[in-house]
């Protein structure tokens, strides 16, 4: 299977996309030594978001790297965000802009294979887990887990917001529910936010959030500088315990809205 799932007791799933760096065999030989690199993985979410206040939740986590699908994009291949530099559902070139592959994107068959093999099964479990939720609780909230590197020039000016969230502009969750998200991030002082900046929401937000059938999409697009060591991709035991307990807060935010409705 190319993802874990668990499910949960409270209305909440949380999806994380692009937590895996696995390359199976055949498509590494394919890659570039950048590609089969896969750093441009969110590294750690997995072991960033388990904490207590989580423990009720349902869960979803990629294992293999989006550089062999990515999750978050359209099947179609739809530009999520028009005239403005992104990667594809099949990467050609890493954030930085060096390739992924040695000759050049996967052929058809090939990239048909991984949608149906990878990609479409993931969205299904969200999809199903999402009807689970609403039939056993009226409502389901959708949390997509994304972490980036602070600067990245490719892709956007200057050094990224530490929080960033995304609703498609309001349209994947209710503003009730954005703002108690806002709230928590403007009651501390340590890291800096943003709604609907330079990141708005991917596919699997803008595509399952459905406020008006009782699923509230919302993503969460953090700077791993504020987790981690950028420069060698490691794990920070002192940076996460200072931001675990926001995600605790917002967590429990969630989950006190939810019980009101």
């Amino acid at each position: 299977m190319s993802f874990t799932f668990r499910a949960g007791s409270i209305p909440l799933l949380v999806s994380i996309p692009h937590n895996g760096f696995a390359i199976p065999d055949q498509i590494a030989k394919t890659m570039t030594a950048d590609g089969r690199s896969s750093r441009d993985t969110d590294w750690f979410l997995d072991r960033l978001y388990d904490f207590p206040e989580m423990s009720e939740a349902s869960l979803i986590v990629a294992g293999l790297s989006r550089y062999v699908i990515d999750l978050n994009r359209p099947a179609d291949n739809q530009s999520l965000y028009p005239g403005q530099t992104t990667t594809g559902l099949i990467p050609e070139t890493c954030f930085d802009g060096a390739p992924v592959y040695s000759n050049g994107l996967p052929d058809a068959d090939e990239t048909t294979r991984r949608i149906n093999e990878i990609w479409q099964p993931y969205h299904q479990q969200i999809s199903a887990e999402l009807e689970r939720l609403v039939s056993r609780h009226g409502i389901a909230v959708l949390l997509d887990a994304h972490s980036i590197a602070s600067e990245v020039p490719r892709l956007f000016d200057g050094v990224l917001p530490d929080f960033n969230l995304g609703t498609n502009y309001g349209k994947s969750c209710s503003e009730q529910l954005s703002a108690i998200v806002l709230n928590v991030l403007e009651e501390q002082n340590r890291y800096s936010h943003v709604l609907n900046g330079r990141f708005v929401g991917g596919y699997i937000t803008r595509h399952f959030g459905q406020p008006d059938q009782n699923i509230h999409g919302l993503q969460i697009e953090l700077a791993q500088s504020t987790y981690m060591n950028e420069k060698d991709l490691s794990w920070n035991d002192e940076r996460a315990s200072a931001v675990q307990p926001v995600f605790h807060q917002i967590v429990s935010a969630i989950r006190q809205w939810i019980s009101q409705k």
